[in-house]
């Protein structure tokens, strides 16, 4: 519902509440009288960002965590978990409650109660104000941004990690495979593979801390660890007496010569790196936005990096480019060049675009990989 309906079916106290925090002149024994001050206040755009502009950081992460969820309500208990998630500091949890921030909210009338015996205990967030939230903050995020012009050369690995994917099955059908005592492929075998692949990468240095990224990361690069654990987690491979071999599945890939859809490759990303970075599906989507055109990577970090939670040893910088952007050049949603002024720039593929807004992966959607050994 939009907001008008959700006001019209409020009582009398909350809509008062509502006057109250938009300083709405109008009779407040009167419903109608105050439906109408509301909705002529809010409806005002000058007022509307006003609201938006004093929020603190972390009510606009709380924010954030609904404006691109495509369900209609939620329960208290599934909202309180969210505020909990954007307090990064001690210092920050402190500052309010939870509950205290959810009722901010339903002050502001950008959080309403069902209205009926089913849903009066879970809450809905008007679907226009959620659109005017998302226009508001792409307007002021646009203006913080530096764009640049085209680079005379960049980078882009459009549908290559599906012919890699390919060439990595192809390996494993024509080759046995040992696997060592942590159940990974030795090097030499690594470094075979990754000859083949159009996209090359480093091996992994020993010794370094590398944990909540995947079932495999550990051992292997960060892209192709996710090609691996996509192959393990689908059935194209398996594991067994330590060999790496191909399931029927698999072989039956080699034989058709198919190849997985990227929409997979895609969604299985989203839901395996939420562990570590809850709030991903949204973190994409503003990257989508901000970078229609190309724009400067530091400016992209300006914007985003305050909604993202260290994750032990990754701070947000890292983050932000080691697991989101430059994976997302590895799925083809990206293209990275440079700017002889602004330095590294980045620009959202077609492709890309349309994979971020046509692919839907709920809050709580993720995958958890164990490590066998």
């Amino acid at each position: 519902m939009n907001f008008a309906d959700m006001l019209s079916f409020a009582d009398i106290q909350q809509l008062t509440r509502i006057a109250h925090y938009y300083n709405c002149e109008c009779n407040a024994n009167s419903k109608n009288d105050l439906i109408q001050s509301i909705l002529s206040t809010v409806s005002r755009r000058d007022i509307f960002e006003q609201h938006i502009n004093r929020l603190s950081l972390e009510d606009l992460r709380f924010l954030n965590s609904i404006l691109f969820d495509q369900r209609n309500s939620f329960s208290l208990e599934e909202l309180v978990a969210r505020v909990g998630q954007t307090r990064f500091e001690k210092s920050e949890e402190a500052a309010s409650s939870p509950r205290d921030t959810i009722m901010k909210f339903k002050h502001l009338g950008w959080l309403f109660n069902g209205y009926s015996h089913h849903s009066r205990y879970l809450f809905q967030v008007p679907l226009d104000l959620r659109e005017r939230f998302r226009e508001a903050l792409s307007n002021r995020f646009r203006s913080e941004l530096t764009f640049t012009g085209e680079p005379s050369v960049y980078r882009d690995e459009q549908m290559l990690i599906l012919d890699d994917f390919h060439q990595f099955l192809r390996y494993v059908y024509e080759q046995d495979i040992p696997l060592n005592m942590e159940g990974a492929m030795y090097r030499k075998n690594q470094q075979q593979l990754f000859e083949r692949f159009a996209v090359n990468e480093d091996l992994v240095a020993k010794g370094g801390w590398r944990f909540g990224y995947g079932r495999r990361f550990k051992e292997y690069p960060n892209r192709f660890s996710l090609l691996y654990d996509f192959a393990y987690y689908q059935g194209f491979i398996e594991e067994r007496d330590n060999r790496l071999a191909l399931t029927q599945l698999g072989q039956q890939c080699i034989t058709e010569g198919t190849k997985p859809q990227l929409t997979q490759l895609y969604r299985f990303w989203l839901r395996l790196y939420k562990g570590a970075i809850p709030n991903l599906s949204s973190l994409v989507h503003w990257v989508d936005i901000c970078a229609r055109n190309w724009v400067s990577v530091p400016s992209l970090r300006t914007i985003i990096c305050p909604f993202i939670k260290p994750y032990y040893y990754d701070d947000a910088e890292s983050i932000l480019e080691e697991r989101i952007l430059k994976m997302m050049l590895h799925l083809g949603l990206l293209r990275f060049g440079e700017d002889e002024q602004e330095g590294r720039a980045v620009v959202v593929t077609k492709l890309g675009s349309a994979l971020i807004q046509g692919i839907y992966v709920s809050h709580e959607d993720k995958i958890e990989l164990p490590v066998d050994k």
